[in-house]
């Protein structure tokens, strides 16, 4: 009788325990079906320009972990669209978007991410295409692109730093741009990307008042139900940033929400900016939070009650500055979060 006892009891707590263990499964599931992770790239194989350029065996590598490492690639506005749906994705989902249409795409990207069934979304900025500066793209070479299924997204006419120009310089640019893919392409895109990554809430409300759906900046992070859609993050990539182990890491981020984000406006008015914010609730206390500089210098922070103050070691220097912030979320996985600033330059 005491080992039958002892037997139902040890079932028991088996079944507990694999009902606890699936539960956690789940939600890491939906965790990770909630959010993508998109990267930027500008040159492929470019070795004269080392801070913009991917060499070309870190691209193929990185080509061959998508294939063989559990991702799915997906075509950036499907991503969008599944995200600001409240629609699932497939863990460990990623997106592939090119800035400024260098030729280094059609010869050299292009070729090796068809081949390997892998979408891509371009941000064209319009004016060099416009003057056939040299090593960019012509529109011909645009319109076989979109042929292939290759996504065309904004990226102003002459690619100012926006956040440093006028709204009437803004309003322009756009409209100028939008008037060129109209033209050549026979649409306007609805996905735009700050020149630089460098914003501010009034040129975001340009670009929303402009019709685009989605923004893109330039400071690392993951993507996610509930994010602000004209603020997305992205991870670039260049030589530096191309070694595999950085790119699995970056490729297996999960999202670290944040709320009540301070200051609200990327543009500096107050410098050095005073920088705090909140977890979201349900990952409070989850993991050792760690946040850095553009430089990847770790900054000291505080914490009261839930709130974090990120303390910066004095003024920022003109032009953009970016936060990283991160948080591990087991199994060698990260949580990811990052912020631009801008300062006015003149």
């Amino acid at each position: 009788m005491a080992w039958t006892v002892f037997g139902r009891l040890r079932r028991t707590i088996s079944i507990v325990m694999l009902a606890v263990i699936g539960a956690a499964g789940v939600c890491r599931a939906a965790a990770a079906a909630e959010s993508a992770v998109v990267f930027i790239y500008h040159r492929f194989g470019e070795g004269a320009f080392p801070t913009t350029s991917i060499r070309l065996d870190q691209f193929e590598a990185q080509i061959a972990e998508l294939k063989r490492g559990g991702y799915t690639v997906m075509a950036v506005p499907e991503i969008l669209r599944r995200l600001s749906a409240g629609e699932p994705l497939p863990e460990l989902a990623v997106g592939i978007t090119v800035d400024d249409a260098y030729e280094s795409i059609v010869t050299q990207a292009w070729p090796r991410l068809k081949a390997a069934g892998f979408p891509m979304t371009v941000f064209v900025a319009t004016d060099p295409v416009d003057k056939g500066f040299r090593d960019y793209l012509t529109w011909d070479q645009l319109r076989a692109l979109v042929k292939e299924g290759v996504t065309v997204g904004a990226h102003s006419a002459s690619h100012p730093h926006m956040a440093d120009a006028s709204e009437e310089r803004n309003r322009d640019e756009i409209a100028r741009s939008n008037a060129r893919f109209k033209a050549e392409l026979g649409f306007v895109p609805e996905i735009f990307a700050y020149p630089y990554g460098e914003m501010s809430l009034a040129v975001q409300g340009e670009v929303k008042a402009a019709g685009y759906k989605f923004a893109f900046g330039q400071h690392s992070g993951v993507i996610y139900q509930g994010a602000d859609f004209f603020d997305l993050p992205r991870f670039a990539l260049n030589e530096h940033y191309g070694e595999i182990a950085k790119f699995r890491e970056r490729a297996r981020a999960l999202p670290l929400p944040v709320k009540e984000f301070s200051p609200a406006d990327p543009l500096v008015t107050k410098n050095p900016p005073d920088i705090s914010f909140t977890l979201d609730e349900e990952i409070e206390g989850s993991g050792k939070l760690a946040c850095f500089g553009g430089d990847g210098e770790t900054l000291p922070m505080t914490r009261d009650g839930g709130r974090i103050t990120v303390k910066l070691a004095g003024p920022l220097p003109p032009g953009r500055f970016r936060l990283s912030c991160t948080m591990p979320a087991g199994g060698g996985r990260f949580r990811w979060f990052g912020a631009p600033f801008y300062v006015i330059k003149r």
